[in-house]
């Protein structure tokens, strides 16, 4: 398992980040306060609050997740 921690901030980002864990055969969560969402569920995301810094967690590897990870990672 590994985690990031990202920001997701308009629809667009939300929709380019489930479509690269949807392409994934690995489980990926993200957490925020005390609820998990399936990574893989766009309605899930969109109904969380993405002013806020999110964790993920990821149960695989996959290259171009990774990149998409990078692409919105919080320092």
């Amino acid at each position: 398992m590994a985690e990031s921690k990202i920001r997701l901030t308009s629809a667009k980002a939300v929709e380019e980040f489930v479509n690269a864990a949807a392409r994934c055969d690995f489980d990926i969560d993200i957490f925020y306060n005390r609820f998990i969402i399936d990574a893989k569920s766009i309605l899930g995301i969109l109904s969380m609050d993405l002013t806020r810094t999110l964790t993920v967690h990821y149960y695989g590897e996959d290259q171009e997740f990774k990149r998409t990870l990078q692409k919105f990672a919080v320092a």
